[in-house]
């Protein structure tokens, strides 16, 4: 069984995040959608907000399992028993930050990181510019699944 994990705070989930994982899909036989859980992070949705948003937009698919983790991720994806971690690109800066990650993790564990680019028109799409969006009140809607769209 081909097991991947997707990795990350999802504060929220956005179009970029499910291009990846709707692309990844064929490649697995389960992609694990894992919120990491950071203490000292400050975080505009609740993490039952987040898990509910991923569960929600994912409903009908059954190759993706939703849950969170604590600690290093290659540590999550070995109790898994995941093989690949997945990332997206949007960007130079992202593909020099991700793949100082992705090669940290394979010398520690391993676990290859597959890289996906972000299709066409979803770059400029970051959990970072909804939340700025959201904050001062803008049109974030075509930015964000329908769950997320009706968050309060």
């Amino acid at each position: 069984m081909k097991k991947a994990v997707f990795p990350g705070s999802f504060d929220p989930i956005t179009l970029g995040h499910t291009d990846i994982i709707e692309r990844a899909l064929p490649l697995f036989d389960e992609i694990i959608l894992a919120i990491g859980t950071n203490s000292n992070k400050k975080y505009m949705f609740s993490l039952e907000e987040r898990l509910h948003f991923l569960k929600e937009t994912f409903k009908d698919e059954p190759k993706i399992k939703v849950t969170t983790y604590k600690g290093l991720t290659v540590d999550f994806c070995k109790e898994q028993n995941a093989e690949f971690l997945l990332r997206g690109l949007r960007n130079a800066q992202d593909l020099e930050f991700e793949k100082a990650i992705g090669q940290t993790n394979y010398k520690m564990s391993g676990i290859d990181t597959l890289f996906f680019i972000t299709s066409s028109g979803k770059s400029h799409i970051s959990s970072t510019v909804v939340r700025d969006v959201i904050r001062n009140k803008g049109n974030y809607e075509f930015m964000v699944p329908d769950v997320v769209r009706v968050a309060p």
